[in-house]
């Protein structure tokens, strides 16, 4: 596909993207939320962060590999769950799983997917983790649970930092909303996008009609135009962390909380026997007060050593980042909109193309910084200012 071949990195991707999405769904993912300040922070933190050099060091055997809860990844990266994949691509959900089966990295499904996950299971292959928000009527979610047991996902992340619907005014502004309502602002930005129309609406209205949220309890389950889901019934407003003894005994394999930005969180996950913990502020797209993930994954990683796996999201977008992100403590981290980009741009071969990217640009920098393991990734490849002499 000529538009992905020119495509060198994820800001190639994100622009083939941007050309090619109605504004609409492009800006659903790729804004944050209010001033846009938690998601600016993400990259001024990353961006802000140096690495230092290692000379004379043989590199000429780098090798990305590790191990992610007993099972090799071919790098240290998962594919984080973003719902709204499936309005990108037709099927956009199974193209990131297909893309990071052939990568050798787990695919997170979201909850919010227009792909069932029973589909993904059976045609995507690889290694499936499956994404849960817990609503009120928790007994509908943990039916979700069961599902998702049933048809073979390995891992369980549950998404905890969004007990209220984020105040995202971009969408407004696009008349963009989920269910999408017909408006004069949607029409008009949907007719400027004729390709877009035609491969991804068209096609699921030749096929299997409007997508919807397939993964839903049946009761809450819509077509893209339907009717709203009753917001306080999907409102996840009243947890606690008892709630994570109950997931505890309808689901076997490995469960991760997502959403902690505090260390005192972080132990109580630990208390409750969560088997690892995703650092992230929602990509930016909740809380806009929210600081960076780097600016506290330091000391989440030292609050909890190395009794449970720390993984990272928010703000990745090269190589480096990575990086960055193991030499503080992370064991992994999850990319969203970079991934979702490349789907976005071109389908799997776009996601694929995204994934490249991002493993020669980690490799490039590992071998810059001295170190042919992920293993001997320290935080003494950052370099940190020395403290002006009084």
């Amino acid at each position: 596909m000529a538009r992905i071949d020119r495509c060198y990195n994820i800001a190639d991707l994100r622009d083939a993207a941007r050309r090619r999405l109605p504004r609409g769904v492009f800006e659903y993912i790729d804004k944050g939320t209010e001033d846009q300040l938690a998601l600016g922070n993400n990259r001024q933190t990353l961006d802000r962060m140096k690495l230092l050099h290692r000379v004379l060091t043989d590199v000429s055997d780098v090798n990305l590999g590790t191990d992610l809860f007993g099972q090799a990844s071919s790098l240290p990266l998962v594919i984080a769950p973003t719902g709204v994949a499936g309005m990108c691509w037709y099927e956009g959900e199974l193209e990131l799983a297909r893309a990071a089966a052939k990568a050798g990295v787990p695919f997170t499904l979201a909850t919010g997917s227009n792909t069932s996950m029973e589909k993904v299971a059976k045609e995507a292959g690889g290694k499936l983790w499956f994404q849960l928000y817990m609503w009120r009527e928790k007994e509908l979610s943990y039916e979700l649970v069961r599902r998702a047991a049933d048809a073979g996902f390995e891992a369980l992340m549950w998404t905890v930092d969004i007990p209220h619907r984020p105040n995202r005014e971009h969408d407004l502004r696009n008349g963009f909303s989920v269910p999408y309502k017909l408006n004069a602002r949607s029409v008009i930005d949907t007719l400027c996008h004729p390709e877009w129309l035609a491969t991804v609406l068209g096609r699921y209205l030749a096929t299997t009609g409007m997508p919807g949220h397939v993964n839903f309890p049946e009761k809450y389950q819509h077509k893209f135009t339907g009717k709203a889901t009753v917001a306080k019934a999907l409102q996840a407003d009243k947890l606690s962390w008892e709630d994570v003894h109950r997931l505890r005994d309808i689901w076997p394999g490995k469960l991760i909380i997502k959403g902690i930005m505090r260390e005192d969180d972080a132990r109580l996950a630990l208390a409750h026997g969560v088997d690892a913990i995703v650092v992230s502020n929602h990509g930016g797209r909740s809380m806009d007060s929210a600081p960076s993930t780097l600016d506290v994954l330091p000391g989440i990683a030292a609050a909890v050593g190395d009794k449970m796996t720390v993984l990272v999201d928010s703000g990745v977008r090269r190589g480096s980042d990575i990086v960055k992100c193991l030499a503080l403590g992370a064991k992994g981290v999850l990319t969203g909109r970079a991934t979702l980009y490349g789907v976005g741009a071109g389908g799997e071969a776009g996601a694929s193309k995204a994934l490249t990217v991002l493993k020669e640009e980690m490799r490039r920098t590992m071998a810059y910084v001295g170190c042919r393991r992920v293993s001997e990734i320290t935080d003494d490849v950052i370099w940190r200012r020395q403290a002006r002499q009084q």
